[in-house]
């Protein structure tokens, strides 16, 4: 029985305007960074947003927990964070004669961790098998995390005293890195009427159940992606890998998520089918942090983005032949 993927896409649609009008209201103009979260959640991919403090970044966390009942917990990473500080810890019970696991703040479904690049490598590494598996390892006893589970990251791209960046393996675990970026001015007026008495956090009720994830994750697989546009995506990656600037280019892993974001964001806009615009809008949020630029290509001002950005003017799209009739479902 052949799926009804345009049902389906219908019901991720519905589910997503939902939660993306609600969190819209702590979060004031930002509905395109909002969709970007939205496509995350429903790949169940974990994003690194890159900005300046002040600009929303754990209100967006709080807003989407709070908007799908479930668990939120936040890490603030510094300097003497412990490994332990995130996965819990064995405690020594003297009434019972036994240790107990103490579980750690990785045991939610969305986690904020605040300033990721404060924290040591060491730290940064316990998050790896969290992101990577869905579980911690203490001891010689591995213990499943809540389904859905969400690391939401945030850095400082100004301010690096003190800090040790995220090494290339664990960048590539974040399916997406976007920025917030500082409001407009009518915008930063609204947020000024809105925090006059309380703040709309405080009174943000939940409009969908979290639950739901799960199975609409499933159903954005279903989502076709056709032979043009798979082409397209290698086309994409394998330039990173070929690219003068880029002494390392995107992994499969990033080809996977160009892949899977696109299925997600043509569900969230109501389509079974994607097409090559939306490659185009989401490389740069999936394959720019994955990219390792040369020293001297750096020096010259160079930045992933905007090598992404060349990539994305410079590819192909070709066009696949079926019995001699060209096959346009992608460009639908």
């Amino acid at each position: 029985m052949v799926p009804d993927t345009t049902s389906m896409s219908a019901t991720v649609t519905t589910f997503s305007r939902r939660l993306i009008e609600n969190i819209e209201r702590v979060i004031v103009g930002k509905h395109e960074q909002i969709e970007l979260l939205m496509v995350a959640l429903l790949c169940q991919g974990h994003v690194l947003i890159e900005d300046v403090p002040g600009t929303g970044k754990t209100m967006l966390a709080r807003a989407a927990a709070a908007s799908m009942g479930m668990e939120f917990g936040r890490l603030q990473c510094t300097p003497d964070l412990l490994p332990n500080d995130i996965t819990g810890v064995d405690v020594y019970n003297q009434k019972t004669n036994a240790f107990e696991f103490q579980r750690g703040p990785v045991f939610v479904n969305i986690l904020l961790t605040d300033e990721i690049n404060r924290a040591t490598p060491r730290t940064q590494a316990a998050l790896l098998e969290a992101m990577q598996e869905g579980q911690v390892t203490t001891g010689n006893t591995t213990r499943k995390l809540p389904r859905p589970f969400l690391v939401l990251a945030t850095q400082n791209p100004i301010e690096y005293e003190g800090t040790f960046p995220l090494p290339e393996a664990q960048l590539d675990r974040f399916l997406m890195r976007i920025s917030l970026g500082y409001p407009k001015e009518s915008d930063e007026i609204a947020i000024l009427r809105n925090l006059r008495k309380r703040h709309p956090i405080e009174t943000l009720d939940q409009v969908v159940d979290g639950a739901a994830l799960l199975p609409l994750h499933d159903t954005i697989t279903d989502v076709h992606v056709d032979g043009t546009v798979e082409r397209y995506i290698l086309a994409i990656v394998r330039a990173t890998r070929e690219h003068a600037d880029i002494s390392l280019g995107a992994s499969p892993r990033g080809s996977l998520a160009l892949y899977k974001t696109a299925q997600a964001w043509a569900a969230l806009h109501d389509r079974d089918y994607t097409i090559p615009d939306d490659i185009k809008r989401l490389a740069p949020m999936t394959l720019a942090h994955r990219l390792i630029l040369r020293p001297e290509s750096q020096l010259r001002g160079r930045t992933a983005e905007g090598l992404v950005r060349e990539i994305l003017e410079r590819a192909e799209l070709k066009l696949s032949n079926n019995g001699g009739k060209t096959s346009v479902g992608a460009l639908r």
